[in-house]
């Protein structure tokens, strides 16, 4: 079968500018060669910076931030698109080769219905009709899954979950009938469950359309799945390429060993069960609509522990967090800090309080302010609970940065400056610069690559005998919960459905919904998703 897809020699260099130094050109993707034909699927997978989202773009002739394609070819059905113009290129994206983000939510615009951005492209093209795109939107309801086909696209994005928009935004790419898809990062951001409806999902569309795909993504439990091939990059260069049997079964390079090895080690109980720092006590929180989101939840965390808050999207893990740190009051229940109870809104607690408990995001690019260098980021909250400034400041943020084994070098580094594991350490240390007693880490690892995300949990474990922090873990992957948690709280639907010792809440028997949390966890195991699958279908016929 001859290739849709060809790539000879991709060159891709960008401008970097380093502080205190003139501009210079760097080359971030460097003689990346590979193929795909009709129907394949080809991952990419590597960590923060190996270019693999760089890579996906050039099939669109397209260079991000500033990049530049500046050698090699890039053969769309044997047509050079690098040579095509403005014109030739503008005819190819959203018709031939459709892209689909990591980020669905930024991919729609809130204020028109999910439909009329699903067939605009396809539209504007002149590949068809309004009616005839409908009809094709309508279609694509059905293949990827998502609820009452007919009526799903007369929604607004806010009126759907985030895996039906990750769908939406899929369908949205496959309207026009495309050649190539390019998928970055689809179901990073998502819950285990959640993720294994839209890996199948996608994977269904793929086959049913015979579209080719380069799948994008940093896990290559979820590539497995879904792909025939795996190029593993670093530093913008190939390091090995081949089937996903060979990639996963018999790792050629070092590299690649690294990525299928890699686990953290398993973290004993603590024995000490120690004074609760914090204590829940049935809380149940509502929006302003009257729309209740938590259910009488009561849980706690002793001194110098981890607590790891587990479920599903929308099961009440990040309003927890928002209660405790005040930023939604509780409708009713308290908070109790270290034997005090906080006041329910964030505006009404004072500074010590507020200083003592700390919040770590999952988007550390969104947390921070762009226009701002990491000694001034860091330094915030140095100024604010404890009046520090000049020499005196800078002193103590580069103690932070060593801390964090960054070191001082980045001080005067702005956010776009720094890597993705990079950003979330400075997020760390700016946390840490209050001296907190309790983080609230909100799937601080969820967009980083195995590797990095490792390194960035062992981080959090060492400051945490140093500093003899708590931490109450959000998460979506039973890996960190098993890695470094003491305590497990399981959430669905706003009520607390399991609590305890690690042991006790990881251990059988389970409710169902930990039974269902707990194998839709990715294997790195061929097959592994249409076994899931499989095994779903029979369950749900029994009942």
């Amino acid at each position: 079968m001859p290739e849709l897809l060809s790539v000879r020699n991709l060159k891709i260099e960008a401008t970097s500018y380093p502080p205190g130094e003139p501009p210079k050109r760097v080359t971030i993707v460097d003689g990346v060669s590979f193929d795909l034909q009709k129907g394949k699927v080809l991952g990419l997978i590597g960590e923060s910076g190996a270019g693999k989202s760089t890579i996906g773009l050039s099939a669109l002739a397209y260079g991000r931030g500033g990049a530049e394609i500046t050698g090699g070819e890039v053969r769309l059905d044997g047509a050079d698109i690098l040579v095509l113009g403005k014109n030739g290129i503008r005819k190819i994206r959203g018709a031939r080769v459709c892209y689909v983000a990591q980020s669905a939510a930024a991919a729609f615009n809130p204020a028109h219905r999910l439909g009329d951005q699903v067939i605009e492209a396809s539209v504007k093209h002149g590949l068809m009709s309004k009616d005839e795109a409908r009809k094709r939107a309508l279609y694509l309801f059905g293949v990827l899954g998502l609820p009452n086909p007919e009526t799903f696209g007369e929604r607004f994005p806010h009126q759907v979950s985030g895996g039906q928009l990750q769908r939406a935004m899929t369908a949205m790419a496959l309207c026009s009938n495309p050649e190539l898809i390019v998928f970055d990062e689809p179901t990073t951001a998502l819950d285990v469950t959640t993720q294994i409806d839209v890996l199948a999902a996608i994977k269904h569309a793929i086959e049913e359309t015979h579209t080719a795909a380069l799948y994008i993504t940093h896990d290559l439990a979820v590539v497995a799945q879904i792909s025939d091939d795996i190029m593993v990059l670093r530093y913008g260069k190939q390091v090995e390429y081949g089937s996903v049997q060979q990639i996963i079964e018999a790792p050629r390079e070092d590299y690649t060993r690294a990525l299928v090895n890699v686990r953290q080690a398993y973290r004993e109980e603590a024995a000490d069960q120690s004074a609760a720092l914090l204590k829940v006590e049935n809380v149940s929180a509502e929006y302003s609509n009257g729309f209740k989101v938590l259910h009488d939840v009561s849980l706690h965390v002793p001194k110098g522990q981890t607590l790891a808050v587990v479920g599903e999207s929308g099961s009440g893990k990040s309003t927890l967090a928002r209660v405790i740190t005040g930023l939604l009051p509780p409708s009713n229940g308290r908070i109790v800090f270290d034997g005090k109870p906080l006041m329910p809104g964030l505006k009404s607690r004072p500074n010590d309080d507020l200083r003592r408990i700390q919040l770590i995001y999952q988007m550390a690019d969104t947390a921070m302010n762009p226009r701002q260098t990491v000694r001034d980021i860091i330094g915030r909250p140095l100024t604010f609970y404890y009046g520090l400034r000049g020499a005196e400041k800078t002193a103590r943020v580069k103690e932070l940065l060593d801390q964090i084994e960054m070191g001082n070098g980045f001080v005067d580094r702005y956010p776009a400056e720094l890597s993705g594991g990079q950003k979330q350490r400075v997020a760390i240390a700016r946390a840490l610069a209050a001296k907190p007693e309790l983080i609230l880490c909100d799937e601080p690892t969820s967009a980083l690559d195995p590797l990095v995300a490792e390194g960035i949990l062992k981080l959090l474990l060492k400051l945490q005998e140093e500093e003899h922090l708590s931490y109450v873990f959000i998460t979506h992957d039973i890996a960190i919960v098993r890695a470094i948690a003491d305590s497990v709280a399981v959430m669905h639907r706003g009520k607390l459905v399991r609590f305890g010792p690690k042991s006790q809440a990881l251990s059988p028997p389970f409710d169902d919904y930990t039974d269902l949390l707990l194998k839709s966890v990715p294997e790195m195991e061929i097959g592994w998703l249409e076994r899931v699958l499989t095994t779903r279908k029979m369950a749900s016929a029994g009942n």
